[in-house]
């Protein structure tokens, strides 16, 4: 390593500037999700796979109502729904991230060279965003599914090495508030870019098609944002977080200034490219066996077992809900884009107030019963949306009822539950690295799961209402499992 490196390495815990370019990243990523997995893409996906727009007469209220008639995707001669496909690309983006999450944490852990996997995979999302900018309609369908799935794949990769520097920079007593800094910048930085995106999408666009320009545009500013702001990150974090003393035998494929080296002091190329090949094949055994070996020790706890089996269960419901959210208010009740994306925004806002009420909700009646309300509430919604009727003149008004229920407890739901997780682990434990590592990759095997099926109800009914009450089930097998609980946690009773 450098000397240069070593000096850089030195004396980073608690340093103010380097605490800061790290919460910086935050503002620069976030973006991603608001913009392109939460608001724009979806509505601007939606439009371009809209053929046309039929009026239909409802004889209840006696009015016209505009329904949307969409474009069918052939994939392999068979003709698929343009929502099923979004969602199967969701699927198939989570899963590259799950097969990859345990793999990057061992070589984050192993090789201390964290800055450069974060940079490549902030690099493989930027572009991937910018890419966004050349899906122009059905055409080009694919391309766009195909920058999406790799932009999710380089926004959760990147989290993998952003997260795993954490400890290394801060001490236990700075780390909650270095954390929740960088979800203040995060939250910040992503609203004040869908707002400029939406003033250049409502505001100056004089026409539907310098709308879709915008929206290309607002996608090339995602990108730029998320690249250009991160170097700020770049620049002060150091390379190596854990810094080693020694680390493996020179690795060339993990830097790419040592490919071209002849290595004569090694065996020469061949023979370190072949240590390499057995590094890499003995770091994805081990990370694997690493994972199951830490989910049987966790499920062996009694509490955490139900408390894991009902996490899996209900995040089944509530990641994919939220994920396929825009499409439905789209697809559904055909609800225009500025409302939606207005309504999406409010939800952001509305789920921190949630994470806040039910923080102060399990002082006084405990986690379980909080998480149980929580799942309650989430069941409500999805037996609602089933219900929802675009034939009904105040569908708008039920929508946005439950669009305020899913903000209140998303970010209630998801507050209570790590935090109740984080309650149940061994006290003074040394290895919450890994059992948060376990409970992220449970979580994205969920999300997987969820959005294979809410997928594949699409195909099925041609609709959304039905994919959303499927979601139910998930929602009560979460509600029964939490009762299980036999654990005191703030003021509960057992």
């Amino acid at each position: 390593m450098p000397e240069n490196d070593n000096l850089k390495s030195q004396n980073i815990k608690n340093n103010p500037k380097i605490m800061k370019a790290w919460a910086y990243y935050d503002w620069a990523n976030s973006v991603y999700s608001l913009v392109i997995t939460s608001t724009i893409f979806p509505i601007y996906y939606s439009i371009l796979t809209t053929s046309h727009e039929k009026s239909e007469f409802v004889k209840e209220t006696g009015q016209w109502i505009k329904v949307p008639v969409r474009h069918m995707i052939s994939i392999f001669g068979k003709e698929y729904q343009p929502d099923a496909i979004y969602g199967y690309s969701l699927t198939i983006s989570f899963l590259i991230v799950v097969l990859l999450s345990p793999i990057l944490s061992s070589l984050a852990d192993t090789i201390g060279n964290k800055k450069s996997f974060l940079q490549f995979f902030c690099y493989l999302g930027a572009t991937s965003c910018m890419g966004l900018a050349m899906f122009t309609g059905m055409q080009n369908v694919f391309l766009g599914l195909l920058f999406s799935i790799t932009a999710s794949v380089g926004f959760w990769g990147s989290l993998v090495f952003y997260n795993s520097f954490l400890p290394d920079i801060a001490t236990r007593d700075k780390q909650d508030a270095l954390s929740a800094r960088g979800y203040v910048y995060g939250y910040i930085g992503s609203v004040v870019l869908v707002i400029i995106c939406l003033v250049l999408i409502q505001v100056f666009a004089k026409n539907p098609d310098e709308a879709k320009l915008y929206t290309r545009i607002s996608f090339l500013l995602t990108g730029a944002w998320w690249f250009g702001f991160s170097q700020y990150t770049f620049k002060y974090l150091p390379q190596f977080g854990n810094v080693k003393d020694q680390l493996p035998k020179d690795l060339v494929l993990l830097n790419y200034k040592n490919i071209f080296k002849k290595h004569e002091e090694q065996g020469g190329f061949w023979e370190v490219f072949k240590d390499n090949i057995h590094f890499y094949r003995d770091i994805v055994k081990e990370s694997f066996h690493e994972l199951f070996k830490v989910g049987k020790t966790l499920f062996a706890d009694r509490n955490l077992k139900f408390f894991l089996s009902s996490f899996f269960f209900y995040s089944v419901g509530m990641q994919t809900i939220f994920l396929m959210a825009t499409l439905f208010g789209k697809s559904e009740i055909n609800l225009p884009q500025d409302r939606l994306i207005l309504t999406l925004l409010l939800i952001q806002i509305e789920a921190i107030i949630g994470a806040l009420f039910f923080s102060w909700l399990s002082k006084k009646i405990g986690n379980k019963n909080v998480i149980s309300i929580a799942v309650s509430l989430w069941i409500v919604a999805c037996l609602s949306a089933y219900f929802l009727n675009k034939e009904n003149p105040n569908v708008e008004y039920q929508f946005y009822g439950i669009a305020g229920i899913i903000g209140l407890v998303m970010g209630g739901l998801q507050a209570m539950s790590r935090s109740t997780y984080s309650k149940l682990l061994p006290e003074d434990s040394m290895d919450n690295t890994t059992f948060f590592s376990f409970y992220d990759v449970l979580e994205k095997l969920a999300i997987i799961l969820g959005t294979f099926i809410f997928a594949t109800m699409i195909e099925k009914y041609h609709n959304m209402r039905f994919a959303a009450l499927s979601m139910t089930i998930f929602f009560f097998a979460g509600l029964v499992l939490i009762r299980f609980l036999k654990v005191k946690m703030n003021n509960e009773k057992e």
